[in-house]
């Protein structure tokens, strides 16, 4: 170990700490029901479908009215109301965000034309490994837009994903709930709080979830339990541990293939397979094994300075094997191509952060300083096999599943990340009307590994330093109304999302660099309804993106840009209707060149749930997702396959039997449209689920 590392994390939990989720200050706790007496750990203050603050964006605990760029979030009650059981499932009624299908084996999204697959967070620590992450042990999601290196460091060009964890209260109650879907799915899930004496309290959530779809062959299981302990340490200091386990074992589905129509015209998805599986039944799957544990510390040194720090340790085992359409299909009942690899990853996370919060005046301006530092080592083995399969098409007039043998090695790496960030931030008041937010971060990521294929041993390595800058100003003119411009970067080193780009070839070039430009405006209409504007403009230099010809490689694409509009409301319209959603716009293209096109970027995206209570016992939810047409990759060629635009409408009936148990169904897809909902690239395409009604039911006393 390099021999820095015991000084940073000295550091991180002596002189400074961290954690996102600090004390909320007494004023908010009390307006959001809240107190010393029955809260150990605060994560945020909603109500409804409304948020009104945020420590994620920041780092300290501020007004989303104060926040000079875009922030999504998604309560606990939302997520209860629309049935989430994924990431995938809140991500599509978040306009600006694209689903991706992260070939059947993770969450895999596009945030303004930056697609990403370890943009993730868990309480505001990295969370970057490739899987699909639960939503039972989670109080809220925030979706934050445009560069974030000041607080979250490397990667985050488009933005980031923060799942905020359910924390344990000193009020004792007990949870549950079970649904079952049409497919066949279903789930069973507790959450269970009990004070240990007026001091602790311990809180164990837990979920079985057994996987179905309207696929064929396509189902699998998932279990996850999370036990978190709270103590309170004196009057003002808090310290928690988490620990989680995950066991995730199911079909990884890479869809359907494109369909040629005609000469100079974008491929379209094959049309009346639906249902048919392009791998091999029991040789398509994905499992992976985590452990998460999570020490918290946070309390007050003085009344006017904040301490906090967080130590996050993750082991992770995760395979996933794939046979996949590998071309467009030759006709409608015609032949598809196919492949097939195995990829075994192994990774060790360990993350130290560290936050100091001062809040001081300077004659008759008003601070918030945060000074924070964040310490990581990032450990992974990674290797592919590519297969060999009895047939190397599939007939689509007659399928006959090949069989597969993976005995060909394509990649054999290790590698050692070490990374070491500083950073400091103020957030100025200058009278009533005007907000200053200004910060530098100080990154040095260093990654050595070893290529072990082919079978000589060739070492890599690299080392980059990168300076952060982030500014905002916001004017208020009133209290519930505020205007801001903003400006921030971010960097992505060659190694990309998952360590696995950089090579001996490459290890020279210099990182991808992320700039945006945002100019907004946010109105607490009441303060349960809120709505946000913002117009953008991101551009990312050094640009690489996955090659439409060959998925396993990437291309140097030069300078990107996207540019475009946002909109979105959320809170009540009255005090029986509430609502989420919004629209965006979004124009992503090469720059200097509008013909190539970025992929899985729909120009126009409309998302609107409703919840409408007739009574304190009976309640509607009504939802709706518009996408306008998309590439599945980048447009470089006048074929570049096209997913149609779509809008799908859900459903919902609440019924609550007594104040402690409730009914719900919902239904997904309520016309039967016929869509495609996501895809990887131009020949591994998702289909979009048919009528899909879940029923659940729900008791806490």
């Amino acid at each position: 170990m390099r021999d820095y590392r015991a000084s940073i994390i000295a550091m991180a939990f002596v002189a400074l700490g961290s954690n996102p989720a600090m004390a909320e200050e007494a004023a908010l706790d009390a307006a959001a029901g809240y107190d010393d007496n029955n809260t150990i750990i605060v994560t945020g203050v909603s109500e409804g479908y409304v948020a009104s603050n945020s420590v994620t964006a920041t780092k300290t605990d501020t007004p989303l009215l104060d926040i000079p760029q875009t922030i999504n979030v998604v309560t606990r009650e939302q997520l209860e109301d629309q049935a989430h059981h994924s990431l995938a499932d809140v991500l599509r009624y978040v306009p600006g965000t694209t689903v991706g299908q992260g070939e059947g084996n993770r969450d895999q999204i596009t945030l303004r034309g930056q697609n990403t697959t370890a943009d993730f967070f868990l309480d505001g620590v990295r969370d970057d490994v490739q899987y699909y992450r639960g939503l039972y042990n989670i109080e809220r999601v925030e979706i934050l837009k445009g560069p974030y290196a000041l607080i979250f460091g490397r990667g985050g060009g488009g933005g980031i994903i923060n799942r905020v964890q359910k924390s344990p209260q000193t009020e004792a109650f007990y949870a549950g709930q079970a649904s079952i879907n049409s497919f066949g799915a279903y789930d069973v899930s507790a959450d269970l709080n009990s004070p240990l004496n007026d001091m602790a309290a311990v809180r164990l959530n837990a979920v079985y979830e057994h996987l179905d779809s309207h696929r064929d062959f396509v189902g699998g299981e998932r279990y996850a339990w999370n036990p978190y302990v709270a103590f309170k340490l004196g009057e003002n200091w808090n310290l928690g541990l988490s620990y989680e386990y995950v066991n995730d074992d199911r079909t990884t589905d890479r869809g359907i293939p494109s369909i040629a129509t005609g000469a100079g015209q974008p491929n379209r998805p094959i049309s009346g397979y639906r249902d048919q599986f392009f791998g091999v039944p029991g040789v398509n799957r994905t499992k992976l094994e985590a452990h998460v544990a999570k020490l918290r510390l946070d309390g007050q040194i003085a009344n006017n300075l904040s301490f906090s720090s967080t130590l996050l340790y993750g082991d992770y085992d995760k395979i996933y094997v794939n046979v996949f359409a590998n071309g467009a299909a030759t006709a409608q009942n015609g032949a598809v191509a196919l492949s097939s690899y195995s990829d075994p990853t192994k990774r060790e996370n360990f993350i130290a952060q560290g936050n100091l919060v001062w809040d001081v005046n300077t004659g008759p301006l008003e601070h918030k300083i945060l000074i924070g530092a964040e310490y990581g080592d990032q450990k992974s083995a990674n290797r592919r096999l590519n297969g060999t399969l009895s047939s190397a098409t599939l007939n689509l007039a007659n399928p006959v599943f090949p069989t597969v043998a993976f005995n060909i090695l394509n990649r054999d790496t290790v590698s050692d990340v070490e990374f070491f960030s500083a950073y400091v931030q103020d957030q100025i008041s200058i009278g009533e009307h005007i907000d200053v937010v200004a910060g530098l971060r100080y990154d040095s990521f260093d990654i050595e590994g070893i290529d072990l294929f082919p079978a000589v041993d060739r070492p890599f390595a690299r080392k980059d330093d990168k300076i952060s800058p982030r500014l905002g100003l916001i004017f208020k003119p009133r209290g519930n109304v505020s205007l801001y411009g903003s400006y921030s970067q971010s960097f992505l080193p060659r190694s990309g999302d998952q360590f696995l780009s950089l090579s001996v070839t490459q290890e020279n070039l210099a990182p991808e660099k992320f700039t945006n430009y945002e100019l907004g405006a946010k109105w607490d209409v009441r303060p349960n309804l809120n709505v946000t504007l913002a117009l953008f403009q991101l551009d990312r230099s050094n640009a690489t993106t996955p090659d439409p010809g060959n998925p396993l490689a990437s291309i140097n694409v030069g300078k990107t840009r996207t540019k475009g509009v946002e909109l979105s409301v959320a809170g009540r319209i009255t005090p029986e209707w509430q609502v989420h959603g919004g629209y965006s716009y979004q124009d992503a293209a090469l720059a200097g060149n509008d013909s190539v096109l970025l992929g899985q970027v729909p120009k126009h995206q409309a998302s609107l749930w409703n919840r409408y209570d007739f009574t304190d016992s009976l309640g509607v939810g009504v939802g709706i997702i518009h996408q306008s047409n998309q590439f599945a990759a980048i447009r470089t060629t006048a074929t570049t396959t096209k997913l149609p635009a779509f809008t799908r409408v859900d459903a919902a009936l609440y019924y609550d039997i007594s104040d402690a148990v409730q009914l719900q169904v919902n239904v997904e897809n309520l016309f039967d449209t016929n869509y495609f909902a996501d895809a990887h690239n131009n020949n591994n395409i998702s289909t979009g689920a048919p009528v899909n009604g879940r029923f659940t039911i729900r008791a806490k006393f």
